[in-house]
């Protein structure tokens, strides 16, 4: 499963690539998003395959720090999301403003909207990766799982965690409520101007679209 994930984002990208005809906006985030699927998948499933292969199910604090995998873990969760939310934005202005389409969302803006996106990300697992560094722990930490879970690191802290979990809650609150509802807005702004249209061979185009 882990091989067909990776080489069917990979045809996906591939196809956009060599596609002239699908050098548009929303193959051009879908092919990002195959890009971090990627990713996110690497980051965690060759973990599990090995500890399938040794029959261990633990992975080590100093693991989680040497091989980076908890930030990047949270660096291509979060850029997943802000990814969904720059899609449904790419919809909701191709369905109900079709005219200014291309104008909107012209190739520098959709470059724009990928970079910010890695920025904020990036920025976001920085800062949880950077309180965990701060905890002290009493013993060796052997966390149950094949990846570095961020809430099970912190409630094996010996010290004060108020804080984690404050950030963690605070963050998850802006940079995961903010693409959600982002996502509901953008959806909800479509389902209307869909159902607005009087002609049946409208509503079946803008549903296609």
């Amino acid at each position: 499963m882990y091989v067909i994930t990776v080489f069917g984002n990979l045809l996906l990208i591939l196809a956009v690539s060599a596609n002239s005809h699908l050098h548009t906006p929303m193959y051009f985030f879908l092919a990002n998003l195959s890009f971090v699927d990627i990713c996110v998948t690497s980051t965690i499933i060759p973990k599990m395959l090995w500890n399938i292969q040794t029959q261990s199910k633990v992975i080590t604090y100093e693991d989680c720090l040497s091989q980076i995998q908890m930030y990047f873990f949270i660096l291509f969760t979060g850029l997943d999301n802000f990814l969904l939310a720059v899609m449904a934005y790419d919809r909701f202005v191709a369905i109900c403003h079709p005219l200014n389409y291309m104008v909107i969302m012209n190739p520098q803006i959709c470059r724009v909207l990928v970079l910010v996106s890695w920025i904020v990300s990036a920025l976001y697992s920085l800062l949880h990766t950077s309180m965990v560094l701060r905890l002290s722990f009493c013993t060796v930490i052997k966390i149950p799982h094949f990846f570095c879970e961020l809430n099970q690191m912190i409630q094996l802290a010996c010290s004060d965690t108020f804080l984690n979990n404050m950030v963690i809650y605070f963050a998850a609150t802006l940079l995961v409520g903010g693409p959600f509802l982002g996502i509901l807005y953008s959806y909800s702004k479509i389902v209307s101007s869909i159902l607005g249209i009087s002609s049946a061979q409208g509503k079946y185009k803008a549903f296609s679209t």
